[in-house]
Order: structure tokens, then C-alpha cells, then sequence
């Protein structure tokens, strides 16, 4: 019990509605999006330009999302890249910083919020989809591609810690993204259905379903949606694993807080691991083949396995490029760790 409240911790895995302990002043002031402050974790290139946009998905969801290029445009289409990530973040922190460095290197760049967080819409608040999700990707493709500046030939993705899950299946499908990439993956599908290093039971699973079950009942007679547990403590107790401290020197410190970030100050709704559990994302990985993949780890990344695993199934061509002595948290914003030449190197390349 206590290794699946510490997976809750890290926004990785939802565990049943007996782990939630949240008020109802608490989850109210989780949906109050609009009025959350608008600052950013990171500080904008003198090179780039940025400008807020809004999008639907084909599902009626309008995205939120900050359009990145370069401030020395000279009106010819340019190469674009849709980001998102982490699981749980918004568009203020990671994803933006990577739209704000890749822009700075010639590219379009969109970071936005995926659907029922953030600033963007859909009801209720503060739940996921391996479907919804991936749409949002093609949903930024959609709009990347309308943009008078923008090469529609010429566009690939970024998906970041759970984002990069999405990222390979929306690439998958989606046969008008030539190129992705993806750093610090999460596959949210497989860590929900079996638990961190797969560890779960069929026990375990069925008494997990069961509760999810059971709190299904209990929302449908209460009308709303109860929260599961917080993703990161307000402190530590000092024990936590190391990569449970790293998650909290990220989201709970001025280094990538923001108040719009379910990881910062919320949770997912307690039923929000439902559909991971028999939908699993990278099904058809092999499919994004003739496109490129470039798959990014840390060397010490607690998630690295993730990565190596999805690096073994995917079809050529293919490169995994470990960064060493990284951690996961390094790649969400550590500008001298994250390897953005040899991710402008390869979308310049692929993106032709």
C-alpha cells in the first residue's frame, strides 16, 4: 500500500477513491482555471515571438495553446512542431519552455494544454484519455497546418514524460506527422493497467477495478466527480524515493510551479485511470514507420525503462539517445541537459 500511495505522489498511477482525502474547497478551487494567474516558468527568447491561440479537437473541445516563432521570419512556410507534456502540466511550464527554445532554432512551435485542464476546455475538470489525448496532438497538427507561415509537409511532434505515450500514437495514426520525438516517456496506459516496473497483480487489478466500480456508483449518485490524491505533497517527510523529491523540487518549488497545474496543486478525478487500464497507447508503434523516431532518457531517469522499452518495439528508423547522469525531472526544464541541437538536428533533417 504504501509503494501505491508514493506512485499517486508522482502523478503516475491512480490507486482508488479510499487514497482520496481532498476537500470540497480544494477540488473547486482545482476547476476555477480562468482565474488562475497567467506567469510562466520560464522567461521568453529575445528571438521569438508568442502569442496566445485556440483550436477544437474533432471531438467539439476547444485547446488553449502559445504559438512560438521565430522573431526573424522572412515570410517563407517554416517546419512546426506540436508539444505537450508532462502528464499533468500545462503549457506554462515544460512544453512552452521546449516551443520557446525550438522556435529560437527556426521552427513553429505550439505548445498548448490538453483537453479538461489548463485553459482549455471540456467538462468535467481534471481527466485524461489515451483517446481524447491523442487527438489533442492531431488537433495541433489541424492548426499548425492552417497557419499561412507554416509548411504543412514540413511538421512533427514533441511529447514530454506522459505526453511522449500520446505523442507515439498520435504519430501512429496521424500520417501527416513526418517526424517525433519524445523525452522522459511515460506510457501512461501500460503504468496505469500494471503498475511502476509492472509489478501489479491480477489481484491487485481486480481489486482496483472493483473500487473504481464502486466510486462509479458513488459520482453518479453524488452528481460530481470526487478527486484522487493529491499528485505532490505540500512538503516532505525527508523518506520519500529520490525521484518522488525530484517531482516535488519541479512542481512544488518557484522552479516550475504554476497554479493552473493539476501537478503543482491538484489531482485527477478518482476514475481518471479507468480507460488507460484496457486501452493500451503504443499498440501500433511499429506503424509510425518509414518516419523517424528519437526516443530521449535519462541515464539515472526512473522512467528510463519506459523509453528503452518502447525504443525495442518501435520499427526502424529509430534512434534512442540516453543523456547520462539525468534524471527524469532534468528534461522537463534543465536547458543545459536537454538536448535541443541534437533535437533541432533532427527535425531539420527529418522535416525537409
Amino acid at each position: 500500500m504504501k509503494e501505491r500511495s508514493i506512485l499517486a505522489g508522482m502523478s503516475l498511477l491512480f490507486l482508488g477513491p479510499s487514497y482520496a482525502q481532498h476537500t470540497e474547497n480544494q477540488d473547486a478551487e482545482n476547476m476555477n482555471n480562468t482565474a488562475k494567474t497567467a506567469h510562466y516558468t520560464f522567461e521568453l527568447s529575445d528571438q521569438v515571438t508568442r502569442k496566445k491561440v485556440t483550436f477544437k479537437n474533432r471531438y467539439g473541445i476547444t485547446l488553449t495553446g502559445d504559438l512560438y516563432g521565430p522573431k526573424n521570419y522572412h515570410n517563407q512556410p517554416l517546419p512546426a512542431l506540436a508539444i505537450s507534456g508532462p502528464f499533468g502540466a500545462v503549457k506554462e511550464q515544460s512544453s512552452g519552455l521546449y516551443a520557446n527554445q525550438m522556435a529560437a532554432r527556426g521552427f513553429m512551435a505550439l505548445a498548448f494544454d490538453p483537453s479538461y485542464t489548463g485553459e482549455s476546455g471540456g467538462e468535467p475538470r481534471n481527466v485524461a484519455s489515451p483517446d481524447i489525448n491523442t487527438e489533442d496532438f492531431s488537433a495541433a497538427v489541424d492548426f499548425l497546418g492552417l497557419q499561412e507561415n507554416v509548411n504543412r509537409n514540413r511538421i512533427g511532434i514533441i511529447g514530454i514524460c506522459g505526453f511522449g505515450g500520446f505523442a507515439l500514437n498520435a504519430t501512429a495514426i496521424d500520417k501527416r506527422v513526418k517526424a517525433v520525438a519524445t523525452t522522459s516517456m511515460y506510457d501512461m496506459s501500460r503504468v496505469m493497467a500494471n503498475g511502476y516496473n509492472d509489478a501489479t497483480t491480477l489481484e491487485q487489478r481486480t481489486q482496483l477495478l472493483t473500487q473504481l466500480g464502486e466510486q462509479r456508483w458513488k459520482d453518479a449518485e453524488a452528481g460530481t466527480f470526487q478527486p484522487g490524491p493529491r499528485l505532490n505533497a505540500e512538503k516532505l517527510e525527508g523518506t520519500e524515493p529520490q525521484f518522488v523529491k525530484d517531482y516535488f523540487d519541479y512542481y512544488r518549488t518557484p522552479r516550475g510551479f504554476h497554479d493552473r497545474s493539476l501537478n503543482s496543486t491538484g489531482s485527477w478525478n478518482a476514475t481518471n485511470a479507468l480507460s488507460f487500464m484496457n486501452m493500451p497507447l503504443l499498440t501500433y508503434i511499429k506503424e509510425i514507420a518509414p518516419r523517424p523516431v528519437l526516443i530521449i532518457a535519462g541515464e539515472n531517469a526512473h522512467s528510463r525503462y519506459f523509453s528503452e522499452d518502447a525504443f525495442e518495439r518501435a520499427s526502424e528508423p529509430k534512434e534512442l539517445f540516453i543523456i547520462p547522469d539525468a534524471v527524469h525531472v532534468d528534461l522537463y526544464d534543465k536547458v543545459d541537459v536537454i538536448p535541443f541541437d541534437k533535437l533541432e538536428s533532427f527535425f531539420q533533417e527529418q522535416l525537409k
